[in-house]
Formats: structure tokens, sequence, C-alpha cells
């Protein structure tokens, strides 16, 4: 019995030591296996992230822009632009015009004074490109400048309607200074601020709304309108 249990024993260290190498040839293939995978994994991952921030990009846009724009991750077509609506206001704005005609023929004079109440709107124009460009490091959002979309009269006051002796106000007269009131509005609007602040409301819902690690950075695809650029030359 004794010389039995002194046999196994000696059996038992060669087969403990080589279960031991397999043990630690097992382990160091699994290792490099996994750090051969692991660029792979990684990108795989990575690629998982940027789709699902396409997708809160997506309804972003269609939360506050009211449309989907074309968006591309990693130079890939992830969604198209889909284009509902034409215009996104973003900002209203009221002005105040006033306009004065006066003109003298033979000693007689006629005037018309007239002050108009409007409503600006500024906004971008959705029938050009909007594109979404998600990256690793910053999303970028292409889209043209933001501009005065329209406005709309609320009342006009006449504060001089005077006839002179023989140089009678025609009704071209009157339609013609009433026609030149929302002109002058949107030239107003145009040369004020109102599109920059329109772009920079747009930045921030942005913002607000997307959640994400990488910067987000608006780039604006049209020059601006030639009233805005003399503005800006001003400045």
């Amino acid at each position: 019995m004794k010389q039995t249990s002194v046999t196994d024993a000696r059996f038992s260290w060669p087969v403990a030591f080589t279960l031991a190498i397999l043990i630690a040839a097992a382990v160091v293939v699994l290792a490099f296996l996994r750090l051969e995978s692991w660029p792979a994994r990684t990108m795989t991952q990575g690629t998982a992230d940027l789709e699902r921030l396409g997708k809160d990009l997506r309804s972003a846009f269609i939360d506050i822009v009211h449309l989907q724009p074309r968006i591309t991750i990693n130079n890939r077509t992830f969604a198209e632009q889909t284009t509902p609506t034409s215009e996104l206001v973003i900002l209203t704005h009221h002005a105040k015009v006033k306009r004065e005609f006066v003109h003298t023929w033979a000693g007689s004079s006629k005037r018309i004074k007239l002050v108009g109440m409007f409503t600006a709107k500024a906004g971008f124009d959705l029938r050009q490109d909007v594109a979404v460009d998600v990256r690793l490091d910053e999303i970028v959002v292409r889209l043209p400048h933001a501009e005065v979309l329209g406005v709309e009269q609320t009342h006009v006051d006449v504060l001089a309607f005077e006839n002179g002796l023989w140089n009678r106000i025609s009704g071209s007269d009157l339609q013609n200074e009433l026609a030149a009131l929302p002109q002058l509005a949107h030239q107003q609007a145009a040369e004020s601020d109102l599109p920059m602040e329109a772009e920079q409301e747009l930045q921030r819902q942005l913002s607000k709304r997307i959640h994400a690690r990488q910067p987000l950075r608006l780039v604006f695809t049209n020059p601006k309108s030639i009233e805005q650029s003399s503005v800006d030359e001003k400045k």
C-alpha cells in the first residue's frame, strides 16, 4: 500500500505541471485574441455610438427646425434630407417705420406722412441644403445664413394728408407710399442684428437639445445679403 501511494505521487507532479502549462498557454492565446480584436471592437462600439447620436440629431432637428437634414456619419450617409416646410422662423421683431412724401408744383404743395408698425420674421430658408456631419471629434451643421424671411404689417397711422390748392393727392400717390412702408421695414430689419441673433438662437437651441461629447459647430454655406454685409463692414 505504501509503494502504490509513492508511485501515484510521482505521476501527479508531471500531470499538474502539464496542466499548468496548458492553462498558461490558453490565457496567452485568449489575451492575444482580445488584443487583436480590440481595434475592431472599439470601432464597432464607436460607430454604434455615432449612429445613436445621429438618431438623436435627426429627432432634434425635426423638433426644432421641422425638417430632417442630410446626416452623414464618418462620410457615410445616415439619412437623406426631407423638407416638409420651406422656412424656419427663429425670431420675430417689431419694427416702426416712417414715410413722408412732399411734392410741390407751381407753388402748390401736397404732403403725406405715414407711420407703419410691422412684425419682422428672421430665420432660415430651408429650401437650401441643410446637412449634418457627425464625426468623433465634432458635429458640423451646414446651413444657409439666417435672413429676414418677411414682414407683416400690423397697422398704419396717417399723420399728415395735406392737399395743395391745385396740387391734389391722387390715389396712386397714396398707394405708392403705402407700398413703400413694407420695403422700408424689410430693409430696416435686414440692416439690424436680427439675422445674426437668429443664428445665435438656433445654436443655443440645438446645443440645449443635443447632448453630445463632441462640440457642435454651425457652418454657413451661403454669403450674407448685401444689406447685412454692408452693416458688417461698417462695424
